[in-house]
């Protein structure tokens, strides 16, 4: 093969990078497997490396980088009645279109409010507002943003009725403010904090308090 003893950089003018009028494309079909190619970057990693580029590398590697801080938490934002809440996308099981609920005997008051069919499967439907103790909040009746969380936490599993669910959102502990001494829905053993969402303040629920007080309504 008839190479040119100064190829320079002929990859960018007549090899796949250019104009593609090399006839040697025809045999190496393209750039990087043409032994003028490999030169170029051979003579590019021994050519020698001046002191002020050096310095100047030196330099921009010395700067301490900027520490990004990973959100690290997730969780599933709804609307009950008039309040947001959150829950942790580690105990969702899914969100699902509403469908019958069919209510047990002696079961017509209180947190459980009767059984659901969740893919061939009847789970404990249950009342997140008589949990919470929103006694003055509406209850969640079916519209068309409303949705079936299904949650699971060590084998104990529920499905309740909200009316809206936002999806998921991560963030910080940091982010997680004190619940406010005049939020009066919000029982310490259930609620978290608070987190400032969209403009808009959601109540970040405990998932071991609240399958606690659901397992107990169950007895």
């Amino acid at each position: 093969m008839n190479l040119p003893i100064n190829a320079g950089d002929c990859w960018r003018k007549i090899g796949t990078f250019g104009d593609r009028t090399c006839a040697q494309l025809s045999v190496h079909v393209h750039c990087r497997n043409c032994p003028v190619y490999s030169a170029g970057a051979a003579r590019l990693l021994e050519a020698e490396v001046s002191d002020a580029y050096l310095l100047e590398a030196a330099r921009r590697y010395a700067v301490p980088k900027k520490k990004i801080q990973l959100a690290e938490l997730s969780v599933v934002i709804f609307r009950l009645g008039r309040e947001w809440l959150a829950l942790a996308t580690t105990v969702f099981r899914e969100v699902a279109s509403v469908r019958p609920v069919h209510s047990l005997p002696h079961r017509r008051e209180g947190v459980v409010v009767g059984v659901v069919n969740i893919r061939g499967e009847l789970l404990v439907c249950v009342s997140l507002a008589a949990a919470l103790g929103l006694a003055g909040e509406p209850s969640a009746t079916p519209t068309g943003l409303a949705r079936l969380g299904v949650v699971s936490r060590e084998r104990e599993q529920f499905v309740f009725l909200v009316d809206e669910v936002a999806g998921l959102y991560r963030f910080d502990e940091a982010e997680i403010s004190s619940v406010p001494a005049t939020l009066w829905y919000a029982p310490a053993a259930i609620t978290r904090g608070m987190l400032e969402w969209r403009g808009r303040s959601v109540g970040v629920l405990d998932d071991q308090g609240l399958f606690y007080r659901l397992s107990r309504s169950l007895l």
